[in-house]
């Protein structure tokens, strides 16, 4: 099993320079993880590409139904988002030592990789 980020996941679908190490990383047959909170993310990366005008609308709508299709196909797992789970990010927010930023979208991968049972986690 290997949880990844949602950085992780877009680079899946998108070229980025270091994309085709991550696509090797998780071409390795195990089930794939990452938080419900990667549709948003990844989402948002590919229209962003539009608006840098690195893809047409077409081309991002492919990727964008591409990556709904490896959802629904089972071939991303993704940990549902809930009030109970972003009650737990506060929580641990709260015990980190005030010299520790995170990033919101970081602290709900790290709390949802947790909840799956996860000790490591791929991120960007």
């Amino acid at each position: 099993m290997l949880y990844v980020d949602s950085a992780y996941v877009a680079k899946c679908y998108l070229n980025d320079p270091d994309s085709e190490r991550v696509r090797d990383l998780v071409r390795v047959p195990v089930p794939l993880y990452s938080s419900a909170l990667c549709v948003a993310e990844v989402s948002s990366a590919i229209y962003r590409r539009c608006h840098q005008q690195l893809l047409s609308r077409r081309q991002a709508r492919d990727l964008g139904a591409r990556f709904r299709s490896h959802v629904e196909a089972g071939t991303w797992t993704l940990v549902p988002l809930s009030e109970g789970l972003l009650w737990e990010v506060h929580e641990a927010l709260e015990k980190l030592a005030a010299t520790v930023f995170l990033h919101s979208g970081d602290a709900i991968h790290l709390v949802s990789a947790r909840r799956a049972g996860f000790s490591e986690i791929w991120s960007k």
